[in-house]
């Protein structure tokens, strides 16, 4: 995640950020780093790039803080819309085509997000990537950010068919803990959400990331 510093326009590698999803047989599995930059400067150790949208869906970010904010109030007031105009919760696909068209709209001077959306509906579980010129893929596992070639090696080898929630977090904190280790636009910090039919968005708390990753022999909260 970076603040904005365009010295170019267009599609180009983002400098800070690993974000990681994962589809499971219950639900999705979300995470975070929590660094912004702004070039070599760490900006924020504490930055927010996993926002839960609605009860049902949340969203990962990175690239340009303002670019991200502003797309994420939309989704947020057509989400809510869409409940009490409906009585239903949106569909996780709507939300993703939505934030596609808002990004290839502006294809000409290109908003700088790389997005995971991913949540749960009528019709399961769902994962959708984004680029900045609004392609849209659903697939069963995410990474993004300058940290992604570290966290894909781990989402690799660690996923199979059939996972179920609790056996994908340490997946995602693994992945995210792999990024902190090797890329220099990653670090201090990870957050992770679960998003089931059950228990809607539900963040992991400061204790229950600390457990895992004592689980995992590492310490870095």
């Amino acid at each position: 995640m970076m603040y904005p510093q365009r010295e170019e326009i267009g599609v180009r590698a983002f400098k800070g950020t690993t974000t990681v999803g994962i589809v499971c047989t219950d639900g999705v599995v979300l995470g975070t780093d929590t660094r912004a930059t702004s070039g070599f400067f760490v900006a924020s150790k504490q930055a927010k790039k996993l926002h839960k949208i609605d009860e049902h869906v949340a969203m990962t970010i990175a690239g340009t803080v303002a670019d991200a904010q502003a797309i994420l109030d939309v989704l947020k007031v057509n989400a809510t819309l869409y409940r009490l105009r409906t009585g239903y919760p949106i569909s996780i696909g709507a939300i993703a085509r939505l934030t596609a068209n808002i990004l290839f709209s502006n294809r000409l001077f290109p908003l700088e997000l790389q997005a995971i959306i991913a949540g749960v509906d009528s019709l399961g579980p769902h994962l959708f990537a984004l680029d900045p010129l609004g392609s849209l893929t659903e697939e069963k596992y995410m990474a993004t950010g300058s940290g992604s070639p570290i966290a894909f090696g781990v989402l690799e080898d660690g996923y199979r068919d059939g996972l179920r929630v609790e056996e994908a977090i340490p997946i995602a904190i693994r992945a995210l803990y792999s990024a902190l280790k090797r890329d220099v636009g990653t670090g201090d910090g990870i957050d992770v959400a679960t998003i089931t039919e059950k228990e809607g968005y539900r963040e992991l708390t400061l204790e229950e990331k600390r457990r895992r990753l004592e689980e995992l022999g590492v310490r870095i909260l």
